[in-house]
Parts: C-alpha cells; structure tokens; sequence
C-alpha cells in the first residue's frame, strides 16, 4: 500500500478516535455497566459503545480490508488473515473502570503479517499518538503536533523502564540488570509503547501474555519512530497467528539505550 494511501487513512480516522475519546469518558462519569467475558476479564459499555463507532468508520474508509477485534467474534476463526485490522476499543479496562487515566482506544493496520498504521487516543491525559509509515509517528496534545522518534529525554545514565507489574519475574528482572535499567514504573495499556517512542522511557520487557490486538497499534507507532520490536530470542514480531496470541516482548527506544 502506497505511504499516500495509508497517510489518508489514518488521519480521516483521527477526528473518529477524539469522538471516541469523549465518548468514553462521557460514559464512565455516568457510570460504567460492567460484564464479566467468558475469559473471566471485564467489558464495559464503553468499550461496546467505543468498537461501534471505531468498526464503523473502518468498514467505510477500507470496506475490502477484514476487521479482528477484541470485543467481537468476526473474523478471529479465520487462520489466513495477512492484511487485516486489529482493533482493541479499550486497553487497560481494569483502569477504565477505576477512574485512572492510563487506558487507551487502539487501531492497528496489519499489511503482509506486519504493522504498519497504529493509532492509540490516550483519552484521560489527552494524548493522540498515530503512524503510517516508517519515520512517520506523531503525537497530538495540547493542539500540538510532534514528530516521534524515540529521542532519549530522561537524563544520561538514567535507564527508565515500563513494567506490566511492580513485582518483576525473575526472566524479568534478569533482562533489566542487562540492560542496566535504573527504575521501572507500572503501566498496563499500550500507552508503554507511546512513552518508548516519545522518548520518554527506553524499554519494555514482557513474557508471553495478551494478543495481537493489545500490542499491534503501538508497534506500528515504535517501529515507525525507530524503536526496536523482537522477542525473546531477537525475531520479528510477525501477526495473524493462531489465537491471536502474542509471543515475548521486548521494546527498545534504541539499540543504545
């Protein structure tokens, strides 16, 4: 797909990710209604109300491009996806629903088993991160427009980690004393992969857990700004595999962190 095409794609979705943003917070100061999957994970109207409008306009601006996302069933039995959008209405439901301010609205365009648009709408810190080409990440706060690209922002020396948990798994712990990291701060959305490519944080370090649609706009975002992807063993971070099921993580800011 030529850069124009995607390009145009992705910024006729941005003003539907700021809807989306407002209506996702509009509905948790009303009060969210809350449902247990049968996985035993909470959904909210929010996310229902959120895909809608997400799929919606997707299905109009790519009609021939299939959509896989968390909150529904289509799509997600076929095995032969290579070009396909993955799309997660809310990340980080449990702080979705507890009033905290890290979740995130995602969509990711997968073209040959590889991302290559992302957006993610961090609405509670208003913060809009998009890509669609390799050198093209952006972020959009404050009215302002900013180019990413991974830029080390925090001080020399200073190794700074993103962490699903506070309590690091020994594999975990093991990684941050090779890459020397100095501190590490919790973060469950996908927002960890924004703070990579702004700079802001160098690594991320993740054994197997979520799916594809959790991690694939903010691949598309790092990679786009030149942060690194792989997983444990250095390979390619390849989607539309069975389940959907991710496999280890590691994102890096650089390759000199």
């Amino acid at each position: 797909m030529l850069e124009e095409t995607k390009k145009k794609i992705t910024e006729n979705l941005l003003s539907t990710f700021e809807e989306a943003a407002d209506i996702s917070l509009k509905l948790r100061k009303e009060g969210l209604k809350k449902e247990i999957k049968n996985d035993g994970t909470p959904v909210t109207n929010g996310d229902i109300e959120v895909n809608k409008l997400i799929t919606s306009k997707i299905k109009k601006i790519t009609h021939d491009i299939p959509i896989v996302s968390e909150e529904s069933s289509i799509n997600k039995s076929n095995e032969n996806l290579k070009t396909f959008w993955l799309i997660d209405p809310i990340d980080g439901t449990y702080d979705y629903i507890n009033n905290r301010d890290e979740f995130t609205i995602n969509a990711g365009l997968i073209i040959n088993n590889r991302p290559e648009i992302g957006i993610i709408h961090a609405p509670a810190k208003k913060r809009l991160f998009y890509s669609y080409n390799q050198g093209k990440s952006f972020e959009i706060s404050n009215n302002k427009k900013k180019i990413l690209d991974c830029k080390k922002i925090s001080k020399k020396g200073e190794i700074k980690a993103v962490s699903y948990s506070n309590e690091l798994k020994p594999q975990i712990k093991d990684l941050h004393k090779k890459f020397n990291v100095t501190e590490h701060t919790k973060m469950k959305s996908s927002l960890k992969f924004c703070v990579i490519a702004s700079g802001e944080y160098d690594l991320y370090i993740a054994e197997p857990r979520a799916c594809e649609w959790d991690i694939a706009a903010g691949h598309a975002i790092l990679f786009n700004a030149g942060g690194l992807i792989t997983d444990f063993e250095s390979q390619e971070i390849l989607y539309g595999k069975k389940d959907f099921k991710n496999p280890s993580l590691i994102l890096k800011r650089s390759n000199l962190l």
